[in-house]
């Protein structure tokens, strides 16, 4: 047995933050030595253990994925029972249990008609995938000129170059690069807004809304069919883009008129799959498959990156028997098996059912106290859709001053822009919950007053 190396000493939390301020760039951030930084020291169910020794309960979910918690004994078993086998091995040409099993099991979960399965290792390169697919689908069935997509303004899709020509044009995180991208196209958001009153069809378009709404997204489709590849849209929920919460009527009727007019429709599942919106995935609110649907972020309940872009075996085997005969795709850690079993692990959980009351609960939860803040004088809106409640402010937060303060409450939170919002893991207890819509009403105080 070889020796193994001596595991290195820990850092203090002083000396941590101070080479992380030398030699470490944040997402979204600048290399300023102002900015608020909080070093983790271990994490779990849903506390994250500082190494300053505080303890914040996480309201975010490590970005939306840890549905489960930290630490889970589950997860954590499938990952030490991989590891004693192989952490990786390439995927061209070869394959694993972990991968099959997991494919096997996202085509029987997901809507009906996704078929196959693409392996990749981030949320973008899932939407750069199925980009991908559709463009060579169109190349496949003789129709090239086929090469644009339908995306709306307030939608994120990723941050690599492809997806962001896909995001809000206007206001989004990629402005800055307007100009410079593939050329889209654009119609407003979807409309109307979800009316999450609703408890059992949830919501509904009248006739009204329909021409008002879907009216200039009919004439879109129509007069650009045959320049269009594909729509793509996040269902239900636009995320990065503001929190915003649409009517699943919109979504109805977008698959008929991409069915009408022969446009593939892309499904951007990998904020919204997985029960955070209340049902296992956005398209479920609207009760429809997409052709194709990108899935990453909580599919390894937060343990590790992995993603996957599913599509119909139509889509599969028209590109297959194209020129180029194959998807020109294959990310080096591409159906990686220790993220694969993480996965397996995860769907596992997800499959005992409790996540349907946890969800019901939570949401439940934040209207009741998320909705007594809408007439705070900072406040411009509150709303909640199954794990999500978000507080939309008058004015944009000031992320210096207000970060340290929301880990003062005890809690941990990421706002950004004019939200303030929490996507709390599925496990969340009754008391921690409260503990962060409190440290949210005590934000609203600390926002007008700084």
């Amino acid at each position: 047995m070889r020796p193994s190396k001596p595991v290195m000493p820990p850092m203090d939390n002083h000396t941590l933050l101070a080479q992380d301020r030398q030699y470490v760039w944040h997402p979204y951030s600048n290399i300023s030595p102002d900015n608020p930084l909080f070093a983790v020291e271990s994490a779990e169910a849903c506390t994250l253990h500082l190494a300053n020794g505080q303890r914040v309960i996480d309201g975010m979910s490590s970005w939306w994925s840890t549905i489960h918690g930290y630490n889970h004994p589950t997860l954590n078993a499938a990952v030490s029972e991989q590891l004693s086998k192989m952490a990786h091995v390439m995927f061209g040409g070869l394959t694993h249990e972990p991968a099959v099993r997991l494919a096997k099991q996202l085509v029987e979960m997901t809507p009906k008609g996704l078929d196959r399965v693409f392996f990749a290792d981030s949320g973008s390169i899932a939407v750069e995938v199925a980009c991908k697919m559709a463009l060579q689908y169109w190349i496949g069935k003789k129709q090239p000129e086929k090469s644009r997509f339908l995306a709306f303004e307030g939608g994120y899709h990723g941050d690599t170059f492809g997806t962001m020509s896909v995001c809000d044009p206007h206001n989004g995180m990629h402005g800055l690069f307007a100009g410079r991208l593939a050329n889209n196209d654009f119609l407003p958001r979807p409309l109307p807004v979800f009316d999450t009153n609703i408890t059992t069809s949830r919501s509904t378009c009248t006739l009204e809304d329909q021409h008002t709404h879907l009216g200039a997204l009919k004439k879109h489709i129509q007069s650009n069919a045959k320049h269009l590849a594909a729509v793509i849209i996040e269902p239900t929920v636009q995320n990065a883009g503001g929190m915003y919460f649409y009517s699943p009527e919109y979504l109805k009727q977008l698959k008929i008129l991409c069915e009408e007019y022969d446009v593939l429709l892309i499904a951007d599942e990998i904020a919204t799959g997985f029960g955070r919106t209340g049902k296992l995935f956005g398209c479920d609110h609207a009760g429809l498959s997409p052709d194709i649907m990108c899935l990453g972020k909580a599919l390894t309940g937060g343990y590790m990156t992995l993603a996957a872009t599913l599509c119909s075996d139509d889509i599969a085997q028209t590109i297959s028997q194209s020129e180029a005969s194959v998807l020109m795709h294959g990310p080096t850690f591409m159906g990686n098996p220790l993220a694969c079993a993480t996965a397996n692990a995860s769907l596992s959980i997800l499959k005992e059912g409790h996540w349907l009351k946890q969800v019901s609960g939570i949401e439940q939860q934040l209207k009741e106290q998320l909705t007594a803040l809408k007439d705070h004088e900072a406040v411009a809106d509150t709303r909640v859709l199954g794990a999500i409640g978000v507080i939309e402010l008058k004015q944009a937060v000031e992320m210096k001053t207000l970060q340290p303060f929301i880990v003062e409450q005890g809690i941990w939170l990421r706002p950004f822009g004019k939200l303030l919002y929490t996507m709390p893991p599925y496990i969340i207890q009754q008391e921690e919950l409260q503990k962060i819509t409190r440290g949210m009403a005590a934000c609203l105080d600390f926002h007008m007053a700084s």
